[in-house]
């Protein structure tokens, strides 16, 4: 167990969907938590800590391209490595 593994430092903006220009391969390698006003969410599909808001899937919802619609959550957001 090497405590000294060095993470790749959370960008500001962070998204899950590997077409988007902030996905960061690298991060994904570890495992990631977002906290939204204080609670954990575990279904986080985009953060951004400087403006405050996550997207998260609507339920089971679909848009017509067969992606999970996304509502946006405000609020305070922090990033962590668990």
């Amino acid at each position: 167990m090497n405590e000294a593994t060095q993470f790749p430092p959370l960008p500001d903006r962070l998204s899950i969907d590997p077409r988007s220009p902030h996905h960061v391969a690298a991060v994904f390698e570890h495992d990631v938590g977002i906290r939204l006003n204080d609670k954990e969410r575990l279904n986080v599909a985009e953060y951004c800590i400087s403006e405050g808001w996550i997207k998260v899937p609507a339920g089971k919802t679909l848009d017509r391209k067969g992606n999970p619609l996304m509502i946006t959550l405000k609020g305070s957001v922090q990033a962590f490595y668990r």
